[in-house]
């Protein structure tokens, strides 16, 4: 069958918050998570810093300046108080079995500048093929000690392309900057549909449309700025369809990936018409 990949976002796209706010910043004994956004956007101002190199630094040193411990299972027991958006959970399932209907494999995958051991310890995590997202070096005690991979708005395309050329090794540079013509690549990004919510989201966003893919710029229903951004992102030609990020059964976001899939099909069909 052919292969379609879902890409996903995971923070205000499968979740309604950060996944920092999950646990985390009220370890530091800070109970407002906008005091630790502001700090992260100060502390990146200051050193002219990547700001989720900024987060994942003073995720570090906030926590050592406490006296307080950062290890890996602490980020795995904050993982699983996650929440999720309406029907992200059933999800997955039922849309590949619909995708399998249509005689499509879809493969999910998230993209995301949160932490990966958080992700992997969400009740959703078994349904994700790969999970690319930051994480930290750990000692030998198992504490956190510097940044392993970061994942900002930019890089988030370099693993769109390691999905279409089928490098998925984060290591293998080599591969991925190699020339691997268009028709021998195993995923096109014509048979990929992105997933997000915001401008971090939006050169992945493109990267996708403009070679013949489909983006969807989600909003929580209960945020009325989550759904302005969307609107702009949509008004500004960054993305063409947005949706309210509730994944339930006949929702208008099923609805809307459905007809993506069967464009897909539909224009598989049509290119292996004109090869006959």
């Amino acid at each position: 069958m052919t292969k379609v990949v879902f890409l996903y976002d995971f923070d205000k796209t499968l979740s309604p918050k950060d996944m920092q706010e999950y646990g985390f910043i009220e370890s530091l004994g800070i109970f407002d998570p906008s005091q630790f956004w502001k700090l992260v956007d100060e502390t990146a101002k200051l050193y002219s810093m990547d700001r989720i190199l900024a987060y994942m630094y003073l995720m570090i040193h906030e926590s050592k300046k406490r006296g307080v411990t950062i290890k890996k299972e602490h980020f795995v027991e904050f993982g699983k108080d996650i929440e999720l958006f309406e029907g992200v959970p059933g999800w997955f399932e039922r849309i590949s079995a619909y995708g399998k209907s249509q005689r499509l494999e879809i493969e999910h995958v998230i993209v995301s500048s949160g932490l990966k051991p958080m992700i992997e310890a969400t009740s959703i995590a078994q349904n994700f093929s790969q999970i690319y997202a930051c994480d930290f070096v750990y000692n030998e005690n198992n504490e956190a000690i510097w940044p392993a991979m970061a994942i900002n708005y930019t890089t988030k395309t370099q693993f769109l392309f390691r999905i279409n050329k089928g490098v998925r090794n984060v290591t293998d540079d080599v591969a991925l900057n190699s020339l691997l013509p268009n028709n021998m690549r195993p995923v096109p990004f014509d048979h990929m549909i992105y997933f997000g919510d915001g401008l971090t989201d939006v050169p992945s966003m493109k990267l996708v449309t403009e070679a013949g893919g489909f983006a969807v710029a989600v909003f929580n229903p209960y945020d009325d700025k989550s759904k302005m951004t969307a609107q702009q992102l949509v008004l500004d030609g960054r993305v063409e369809y947005m949706a309210s990020a509730d994944y339930s059964v006949n929702s208008p976001l099923e609805k809307l990936i459905k007809l993506m899939i069967q464009h897909i099909v539909n224009k598989d069909a049509l290119r292996h018409w004109e090869v006959l």
